[in-house]
């Protein structure tokens, strides 16, 4: 596998993390209540820090060849 396909394949991750995050959100501020949705909203904003690094190193990675 090349590194170009692996840089692909890593910002899939990345990007299904946001969307993971946008849901999660969403579910833990309009469904959820007490602790569940604290739980639910942490693990939420995790998905979205995590994803925003991925990305953020696969675009400043710079291009492969």
């Amino acid at each position: 596998m090349s590194l170009s396909m692996l840089k692909m394949y890593i910002s899939f991750a990345g990007m299904i993390f946001l969307f993971l995050a946008i849901g999660l959100i969403l579910l833990s501020r309009y469904k959820l209540k007490g602790i569940l949705a604290v739980i639910v909203s942490i693990l939420a904003y995790i998905f979205l820090i995590s994803g925003g690094l991925i990305i953020f190193y696969i675009v400043f990675s710079g291009p492969t060849g």
